[in-house]
């Protein structure tokens, strides 16, 4: 992963505007039948089987030791559950459904070439996308039109996701854009990401995390519903343990790059997942570290020894 640096023009529509990412190519799932809450809420950390139509959830997709083979937000639409995660999750999230559908009312839906998305990030995206009253929680979601075609409006951290077949993806953004949205590339908006402390599948996050080291426990975890895969290591450590490692922030005094290993008084306690270059906060890195680097702590970063500071997220 390169630098995230945003060009001004960018950094204008993404923090006073509305900036326009085509993140199309990341994978869509839908289920539909009459068990597809309570049978993806068996398979998910968080309870999809409390959804109503219009809402959505975060969750992730575990091992049994209770590792990310994904992250997922899960929208009830009304007609389906859509499923939205990285693209590199995919395969793992549609093998385990597919694995585990037989024998449920659930039918399975491949939809990652079938459905654009469009991603509106900063203050201005719910006036371009007509979404005014779309509610403030995250993952709300309803139907409207773009342009005379049908779309899905999802509320984001950062602003509106606008989901729309394929075939009208183009005509989509370029009524978007005639209201007002800039288009950025990924790298760009990447630096709101980072600012945020929101970490990536694929960048920040792999099969080796746990949901709580990564400080995902309040979004993605339900500690109230039944079961799913990798529940008893989840709840073991939510109840009786301490991570070894935390997600955190870092304040890097040079360039550093992802994979640069972190020290502490000569010890490696973590790595660099993530780099960005702030307008507001200057160069700035998410890396897990382990817990006796705290956060006000100084480490040494890569072979180069650059200093940095870690701390709480968000910066």
């Amino acid at each position: 992963m390169h630098t995230a640096v945003a060009t001004d023009a960018a950094q204008r529509a993404l923090r006073e505007g509305c900036a326009l990412v085509d993140r199309s190519e990341r994978g869509k799932l839908a289920l539909t039948g009459g068990e597809a809450r309570s049978f993806l809420s068996g398979q998910v950390t968080n309870d999809v089987e409390a959804l109503e139509a219009g809402r959505g959830q975060y969750a992730a997709l575990l091992t049994h030791k209770g590792k990310m083979l994904g992250d997922l937000r899960v929208l009830d639409t009304g007609a389906e559950l859509l499923l939205l995660c990285e693209r590199l999750a995919l395969q793992a999230l549609f093998d385990t459904l597919r694995r585990a559908i037989l024998g449920h009312d659930v039918q399975l839906h491949k939809r990652t070439l079938q459905r654009g998305l469009l991603a509106l990030v900063g203050p201005r995206a719910r006036a371009v996308a007509g979404a005014a009253d779309l509610p403030d929680e995250e993952h709300a979601n309803r139907p409207a039109q773009v342009a005379g075609t049908d779309v899905l409006l999802v509320a984001t951290d950062a602003g509106v996701d606008v989901v729309c077949l394929a075939e009208d993806t183009d005509a989509v953004r370029s009524a978007l854009v005639e209201a007002g949205a800039v288009e950025v590339d990924e790298t760009e908006a990447e630096v709101i990401r980072v600012e945020s402390g929101r970490p990536r599948y694929g960048v920040d996050l792999d099969d080796t995390v746990i949901p709580q080291e990564a400080g995902l426990n309040e979004r993605a975890v339900s500690f109230t519903k039944g079961c799913y895969v990798g529940q008893e290591t989840v709840a073991r450590l939510f109840y009786r343990g301490k991570p070894n490692r935390h997600l955190r922030g870092l304040r890097p005094s040079a360039p550093v790059a992802p994979g640069d290993e972190l020290r502490l008084d000569g010890k490696a306690v973590g790595r660099i997942t993530s780099i960005a270059r702030s307008p507001i906060h200057g160069p700035i890195a998410l890396g897990f570290v382990r817990r006796e680097a705290a956060p006000g702590d100084t480490v040494t970063v890569g072979e180069d020894a650059v200093i940095a500071e870690v701390v709480e997220l968000p910066f």
